[in-house]
C-alpha cells in the first residue's frame, strides 16, 4: 500500500482531499498545511506520494519537491497557470477545479508505477541465456554494420531505445532486428 501525504495551506482543503482518497481505498498517513510539516512525515517512511496544493506558508511546492526523499511522488493539484512552465517532469499536475475520478485515476497510476519501481529495485536481474544475449549481439551487429556504429554505439543505441519506448532490451533488439532485415 502506498503511503499518501496531504498537503494544503487550507486545512479543510486538505481534509476534503483526505476524505476523498480515504473513500477510494488509499492510506493517508498525514494531513498537512505546511511544507514544512509534510516533509517532517515523510522523513520517516521509506516511499509515498505528496499531494499538494501550490503554495504553503512556508515555501512553494518546488521547494518541497526538492526536500522529499528521491522515493516519493507529488501530484500538484493546482490553477494550471500556476505551474504551466514551472513544473519538474516528475512532478504530476491535475488542474482546478478538480475531478474526483482524475485525482482517483491519477493517484491509482502513481501508486503503480512506485509499486514496479520498487519491484525493479528488489529483484535482481537474471542472467541473459545463450539465445537472448545472441539476439543481442545479432542487432548490434545489424547496427555497426548498416549505420557505421561502434559495438559500444550500438549497445547504447538498443539500451536506449528500450529505455524510451519502455520495451525490455531483447523486445528492441528483436525490433531492431526486424526493421533492418
Amino acid at each position: 500500500m502506498t503511503n499518501v501525504i496531504v498537503a494544503f495551506q487550507k486545512m479543510e482543503h486538505a481534509k476534503s482531499i483526505k476524505n476523498i482518497l480515504m473513500r477510494s481505498g488509499f492510506q493517508v498517513i498525514a494531513v498537512c498545511n505546511s511544507g514544512a510539516q509534510a516533509l517532517a512525515c515523510a522523513e520517516g517512511l521509506n516511499s509515498g506520494i505528496v499531494v499538494c496544493g501550490y503554495q504553503f506558508p512556508d515555501m512553494l511546492f518546488e521547494e518541497l519537491y526538492d526536500c522529499l526523499p528521491r522515493e516519493f511522488s507529488m501530484l500538484l493539484i493546482s490553477s494550471p497557470d500556476k505551474w504551466r512552465d514551472r513544473v519538474e517532469k516528475d512532478i504530476v499536475c491535475l488542474a482546478m477545479p478538480l475531478k474526483v475520478h482524475e485525482l482517483v485515476s491519477a493517484l491509482e497510476l502513481m501508486s503503480q508505477s512506485q509499486t514496479r519501481q520498487k519491484r525493479r529495485k528488489e529483484q535482481p536481474p537474471r542472467p541473459r541465456s545463450k539465445e537472448e544475449q545472441a539476439l543481442i549481439m545479432e542487432a548490434k551487429v545489424l547496427l555497426m554494420n548498416r549505420k557505421y556504429m561502434t559495438e559500444e554505439e550500438a549497445h547504447r543505441y538498443i539500451q536506449k531505445t528500450s529505455m524510451n519506448s519502455g520495451t525490455d532490451i531483447l523486445e528492441t533488439a528483436q525490433m531492431v532486428i526486424s526493421l533492418m532485415n
